[in-house]
């Protein structure tokens, strides 16, 4: 909805959303580092939380906007300031906080902050940062999480429960004799659905990948709301280094090899502009084809489908950009179809991702693999920076006699 009053200079730009919740909320966090960036455009839905992290200011969830992150600044500070004039007179200590808030935010738009922060986080996953096919590692990030039941409530989802106010049977644990799992076997246990919280159904299969490792394949299916969801999860020690598997794709026969990219893995294609961050797809055990369709797919659901027409990204989407994501998109089915020649690098800090080896046991000529030393960053993003792996046991031994003397006091 579109408002503007030439009497009073009153405008309004709210968007409704029109479609559904998404299955998992989505947390967007875009670097800004030239002018280029304040032009983005940005959708934020009614449910979406805004924070520039350099300024220290959020904006809850309220009415929602189709606008640039130029746009989002320059209310934020246009409402900051409004009540200035009467802070100043009654809380002179407030009043300098903002003052200084509302200059920094200033020189943010007049291109002397960057770089800076903007993050959307968004319960509903229907707000949006828009890319760019440039962006390089770091610059913008998506993360999807799980709802807990507290905000599926407040977006008001349901609890649980059917129509009649009963909860439905939970299936029950399919487990063969013994407590080991048996590769290959499919088991199914209970669990919640992150879309809607209601019982749904679980299932995990180990699977032994040949001269690599064996991983975890989870499957979740809703009968509720529709969520499905396919990962891989990789075990075992965490190796002292990290691994960079590059992989040189020539023919189709290349595209028909196993992948595995963990969740901690970064991937990229130089030939075809294409970066994805950890994270974004969760772990996925598929061949280079399916994992490249899958990127292009998602991807191309972020950028262009809007409206009606999902080829066109929307009447606010420029021509120029259009022109580039095509090309971009373009590369990408080239790569798929077989008609063009590219590589993928998969850069690991875990070193829990693997390519097929097509030569077993010599090695392959077109795949090569190099381990390097984890970065301050990468140990700090997997949390080994703080991880105790000496001396626990005696802990838990201390922390046992405590509890047993508490006991012997309370008896």
């Amino acid at each position: 909805m579109s408002f503007f009053c030439p009497h009073c200079n009153f405008k309004n730009s709210e968007i409704q959303s029109a479609g559904m919740i998404q299955q998992k909320g989505a947390r967007y966090e875009l670097r800004l580092t030239a002018d280029t960036d304040l032009a983005r455009q940005v959708v934020k839905s009614d449910t979406c939380v805004v924070k520039f992290i350099e300024l220290d200011v959020e904006v809850p969830a309220g009415r929602g906007q189709l606008t640039n992150i130029e746009g989002l600044l320059t209310m934020i500070l246009e409402d900051l300031s409004l009540q200035q004039p009467a802070r100043k007179e009654a809380v002179p200590e407030t009043y300098a906080r903002i003052e200084e808030i509302i200059q920094k935010g200033r020189k943010m738009l007049t291109g002397d902050g960057f770089p800076f922060r903007v993050a959307l986080d968004d319960l509903a996953g229907n707000s949006w940062i828009e890319p760019d096919h440039k962006d390089g590692v770091g610059k913008i990030q998506k993360v999807e999480y799980a709802r807990t039941h507290e905000q599926n409530e407040s977006l008001g989802l349901g609890n649980g429960e059917d129509e009649a106010g009963t909860t439905p049977g939970q299936p029950t644990f399919a487990n063969p004799e013994g407590d080991e799992i048996i590769p290959n076997e499919v088991y199914s246990f209970p669990a919640s659905c992150p879309g809607c919280t209601r019982p749904c159904v679980t299932h995990m299969k180990m699977v032994d990948i040949p001269h690599f490792k064996q991983v975890v394949i989870m499957s979740t299916v809703c009968d509720f709301c529709g969520y499905r969801s396919n990962e891989v999860k990789t075990g075992g020690k965490i190796p002292e280094k990290g691994k960079i598997i590059t992989l040189h794709v020539n023919s189709a026969t290349d595209l028909a090899r196993d992948i595995l990219k963990s969740e901690s893995c970064f991937m990229e294609c130089p030939e075809l502009r294409l970066e994805v961050q950890p994270g974004t797809l969760g772990g996925r055990f598929t061949t280079v084809e399916g994992l490249l369709t899958q990127v292009r797919d998602d991807l191309h659901q972020q950028v262009f489908d809007v409206g009606e027409d999902t080829d066109e990204g929307g009447d606010s989407f420029p021509s120029a950009m259009k022109d580039k994501w095509k090309s971009f998109f373009d590369g990408i089915g080239d790569a798929i179809n077989g008609e063009k020649k590219f590589t993928i690098i998969l850069r690991d800090p875990l070193a829990s991702s693997y390519i097929q080896n097509l030569c077993q046991p010599d090695d392959d000529p077109q795949i090569e693999t190099k381990d390097y030393e984890r970065t301050v960053e990468e140990e700090e993003d997997l949390g080994l920076t703080d991880m105790n792996t000496e001396g626990y046991e005696d802990d838990n031994v201390e922390r046992k006699k405590e509890a047993e003397a508490e006991d012997k006091v309370e008896e």
